[in-house]
Parts: C-alpha cells; structure tokens; sequence
C-alpha cells in the first residue's frame, strides 16, 4: 500500500525538475550573453585594483627606476667604471621586460621649507634628490682644512665621483653648533646608498682645539683630509678676502708684525696663526694615528688635479674614476675647472669669489713671513714624510 502511494508521486517530481532544468539553462544562457556584451564594451587592458600585486608591482618598479635615474644623473659623464654599473643594470631591467621611462612628475625634488630650514642641503634645491631611497648617515669623511688652501675646490672636484654624495654648505658642527647635537648634525646630510660615503668640509676645523676630540667621539674611523698650502700665500690670500669684505681694515704690513722695527710676527692674527700647520697637527694626532689624515698639497690641486685626486680616491678606499678628462685649464681664473660637474652636462668652475688678485706686498715682509715659517714647515715635512717645497 505504502509502495503505490509512492509511485503515483513520482510523475509529478520528474515534471519539477525538467522546469528546474529549463530555468538553470535559461539562466546560464542569459550569463554568457551579459558577459560576451560587457567583454565587448570593455577596455583591452583593464586597469589594475588599487592594492592589487599588479599595483604593488608597479610602485616596486616606480621606485627602483627613481634610483636609477638618480644614480645616472649624479654620474652620467663618468669613466668605464659608472657606465659598467649602469649597463649592467639596464641590461638586468630589459630581461625583465621593464620600460626605463620616466615622467618628470616622478622624479622626487625636496620640498621648498626643507631647503630653506637648511635640514636639506641647499645644493639639492632644483635637482634630482634621493629622498625616496637611501638614508642619511653621519659622515664617513670630513675634509676639516685648511681656508683659503683649495678646500671647496677639492669638495667640487670629488663631489663627480659616484660613490661621494657631500653636503655643499659648511656645517660647522664641531666648532659652532656641537650643542646641536649629533642627530643634529646627521639631519644635515644627503641620503645615501650602500656603498657611498658621506662628507662634509669645515676648514676651521683643523684650527679647532676641540674638533678632534668631539670628531673622535662621533667615530675614531672617521678620515681626515687636509689641504695645506704655501702658509705665506695663504695667509695674503686670507687677508684678500676680508679685505673684499671690510675695505677698511689695516694694511697687510701693519697686522703682520707686532712691531714693525724688530721684525716680531704677530702670531694672534688668524691669518698668520692657521699656517703653523704642525702646531694644530700635534692636536690632532693626539686623537687620530697619522694613517687616518689625509694632506693634500693646495699647490698639486692646481697643478695636477688628476694626481691629487687619485691619492684622494685611494684614502678613501674608492675606484679610480676621477681623471685628466675631467678637468681642463681655464687661464682667466688660473686654475683647473670641471668639464662636466655632478649633475650637469656644463663645464663648472669655481665662483667670482675664488682666485680673486692678491694686493702688493713689500717684499721685505714677504720675506720675512717665510724666515719665520721655515722651522715649523720643516716640522710639518717631518710629522707627514712629505715635502711639500714651500722653501723652495
């Protein structure tokens, strides 16, 4: 009886699933057609979801490609050794079927109150900066004199190299605003990539009682670059830049000698004071060994500054990349100039301020500034093992 009853119900079960049927395939019908129109209205490459892996790779490859186009733009004129570094990875991008084309809208330039606030070195303001990469570290290199011996000359010259990234402003922390502090002081610095050193130049430093020991307090490793020249010369060439500043001073004669009539330097003038090197080196190699001082002769740098930057290079353990075919002689000024400098395709050389026309000098005084340098030049060859022929 039960077995019956169930079988008269089943006719209409089969008829519900046939309609079942019917609607799914309807519906799956209606499916593909709303899909086949929505696919013919649609854009060839539809854009990626924000935060999706195509996005993130996108941005990975934005950044990678702002550090290229850093790297090249600080190093773009440079020997064999940058366009290895550069090939190679343009070689590595290309494989990866990367497009190396950059907007001006992505290249990163700090921002204005930066600069102005000096936290980011005013060299920075308009051009290609790293902020996207890197980070800021305290100095690996300090050039800490001596003034007016050829100091920013050296600073311009090795700021070409890919591997020195150097602030352009004098910090003056270790001998003005060391209250400031050490982050400070890093604050202060361009960002950098594993590899490149930090510098920054102060020539009063080297004049400093107190600069070597706080310069060995932040690290007992940090370099030190010295540029020394003729004392005689570059006390005459201290005195022509005040003179430029303050027309009225005294006579270079009268603020030589304590008494013109005995012939007695007076060695409280800063200018005559700076070039007792030997007196301000002794203070210094109480703090640092000789092996860790670098003394580049101002003279050479004028000379041969293909060969005084070498030795540079070589102290600061980097690759030769700085040459004869960076520099050329400009015979107005007196002294070498850059055919390229960083970041530009201009020959650059030095301001109106350098290699200004020193005033006459009696040569009697002359002669007697060098009768008194004498025996503390002839120490100063002693303490370095090199003769600088100022004495000559």
């Amino acid at each position: 009886m039960a077995f019956s009853r169930i079988s008269k119900l089943d006719p209409p079960s089969r008829g519900i699933f046939r309609k079942a049927a019917v609607m799914l395939g309807s519906l799956l019908t209606s499916l593909f057609l709303l899909h086949c129109l929505a696919d013919r209205h649609s854009p060839t490459s539809p854009s990626p979801v924000k935060d999706s892996p195509s996005r993130l790779f996108e941005d990975l490859r934005s950044q990678r490609t702002k550090r290229l186009v850093y790297e090249w733009t600080a190093g773009s004129d440079l020997t064999d050794y940058g366009a290895t570094r550069r090939s190679s990875r343009v070689g590595a991008d290309e494989r990866a079927g990367q497009a190396l084309e950059v907007s001006e809208e992505s290249l990163i330039l700090p921002p204005p109150d930066l600069v102005a606030s000096r936290k980011v070195s005013p060299r920075f303001a308009g051009k290609l900066s790293p902020l996207g990469e890197g980070s800021k570290k305290l100095p690996q290199a300090l050039i800490i004199g001596v003034k007016k011996g050829g100091t920013r000359a050296l600073l311009e010259f090795l700021r070409v190299h890919p591997d020195i990234r150097a602030v352009g402003a004098e910090p003056h922390f270790f001998d003005r605003n060391y209250e400031n502090g050490l982050e400070w002081y890093r604050e202060l610095m361009p960002k950098t990539l594993e590899g490149q050193i930090t510098m920054e130049k102060t020539p009063s430093y080297f004049v400093t009682r107190e600069a070597p020991a706080r310069i060995s307090a932040m690290s007992r490793d940090t370099k030190l670059i010295v540029v020394v020249r003729d004392p005689v010369t570059r006390a005459i060439s201290d005195y022509t830049q005040t003179l430029s500043k303050k027309p009225d001073i005294p006579s270079f004669e009268s603020l030589t000698f304590k008494n013109r009539t005995t012939g007695l330097i007076d060695t409280s003038w800063s200018a005559i004071q700076i070039g007792i090197y030997a007196k301000h080196l002794d203070n210094w190699l109480q703090y640092f060994p000789m092996g860790q001082i670098l003394f580049v002769s101002g003279e050479r740098l004028i000379s041969d500054p293909a060969g005084e930057l070498g030795r540079v290079q070589d102290f600061l353990g980097l690759k030769r990349i700085i040459t004869d075919k960076h520099f050329y002689f400009n015979q107005t000024k007196g002294f070498p100039c850059l055919k390229k400098a960083e970041g530009s395709s201009k020959p650059h050389c030095l301001g109106k301020t350098k290699g200004r026309t020193h005033p006459n000098i009696n040569p009697e005084v002359v002669q007697r500034l060098r009768d008194f340098y004498r025996p503390f030049n002839m120490k100063f060859y002693q303490m370095t093992g090199r003769f600088f022929g100022w004495d000559d």
